[in-house]
């Protein structure tokens, strides 16, 4: 009986305990989002699957000396998994639509309205009892209404690393959640005869003002907010390779193999902070409920920016890229399509939108540097 009670004993199954069993819960709840919902099922697959692990008993992942433990030490504390990702993005990103249209670049930035209002909505939430924000939390909260992961992730690693699996997954599902969230707001600040508006066709953009771009944003971002330029840069060099064409080989594995292998990574490392301890509190509730918010404000800054620059511009403009405006690419762009081509059957708005997006892109990383330089 006594070697059975310590063959018992050497199980995890005595030594689980309730908030163990509940964060395990909320594990299968994001491979279920992830595999039948098909919610962002790149990151939520692992993330899940790292809530499991770090979660079993006497199991040591996220113990120093465990694997997920020196994963998360090495990519994600160092902040170098987010900017890997980053590259890739950016060798997978077209600024096509942005040069031939460069107001668009207004609507990115307006998108961002959100992340700044979040953070003074973090900051005065103090004010309800059992929520205690400090400034460099409340900053890692707001990058949230960003739209943006690996953004998310690598400002919570620098400001807020005890905060960083809440607002990963809040980040994530609400990436997710993009065609759920957006239409509602979309329609509600525009009239029908707004979103039938059909734009004209884009001009043709040449090589070899792809290839002067990304050279010509990483040195504006070295003169006017260095602090930015981890994640800018990395970006514009994905993006250069891609535009060159002389690296196609490194193209194609930053866009492929080597973000692939970071992306499982990264999602084990976001996965292994989402312990009880960690995540059973009431400042993830706070969390949720900021980054809802600051998602729904940065699509409503979105196309109320694309409703002012319709009304002092030649060309017409239809208020709905507004909303692709957050970083979410190309998923926002693609439900903007959507919602256009319900008012109007011809009406194609995605290479239109495809502007305001990939600006969301540079635009949460400036935030992103804004907020770093100013209470990092």
């Amino acid at each position: 009986m006594e070697k059975l009670q310590i063959l018992w004993q050497s199980t995890a199954i005595p030594h689980f305990e309730m908030g163990q069993i509940i964060m395990m819960l909320v594990g299968f709840g994001l491979l279920y989002l992830a595999i039948v919902k098909k919610f962002e099922p790149l990151l939520l697959l692992p993330i899940g699957f790292g809530a499991l692990l770090t979660n079993i008993p006497l199991a040591g992942f996220s113990e120093v000396g465990g694997l997920l433990h020196y994963i998360y030490y090495v990519g994600v504390d160092t902040g170098i998994f987010p900017l890997l990702i980053f590259m890739g993005v950016g060798a997978m990103t077209d600024f096509g639509a942005l040069i031939a249209n460069p107001r668009t670049l207004l609507l990115g930035a307006a998108a961002q309205f959100g992340i700044f209002a979040t953070l003074f909505g973090a900051i005065a939430l103090n004010a309800v009892p059992g929520f205690e924000f400090s400034l460099q939390d409340a900053a890692a909260i707001a990058i949230i209404g960003g739209a943006d992961g690996p953004t998310a992730i690598f400002l919570a690693s620098k400001l807020a690393p005890e905060l960083l699996g809440a607002i990963a997954v809040a980040a994530y599902s609400y990436m997710a959640l993009v065609p759920i969230i957006q239409p509602p707001i979309m329609k509600a600040l525009t009239t029908p005869e707004e979103r039938e508006i059909k734009m004209n066709q884009l001009r043709v953009v040449s090589k070899r003002e792809k290839i002067i771009f990304p050279l010509a944003v990483l040195f504006l971002t070295i003169l006017v907010l260095p602090s930015a330029t981890p994640l800018v840069g990395m970006f514009c060099l994905g993006n250069l390779m891609k535009e060159s064409g002389v690296v196609d080989r490194l193209s194609n594995t930053a866009q492929n193999e080597l973000i692939n292998i970071v992306t499982i990574f990264l999602g084990l490392a976001v996965g292994s902070k989402l312990s009880s301890e960690a995540f059973l509190t009431v400042e993830t509730l706070g969390i949720l409920g900021l980054g809802a918010v600051a998602f729904s404000i940065g699509t409503a800054a979105g196309v109320i920016m694309a409703k002012i620059l319709g009304k002092f511009s030649k060309e017409p403009i239809n208020p709905l890229i507004g909303a692709a405006g957050v970083s979410a690419v190309p998923m926002a762009a693609r439900v903007v399509n959507k919602v256009g081509l319900e008012a109007n059957p011809h009406n194609f708005l995605l290479m239109h939108a495809m502007g305001p997006n990939v600006a969301g892109v540079l635009g949460s990383a400036v935030a992103a540097g804004i907020l770093l330089a100013l209470v990092g």
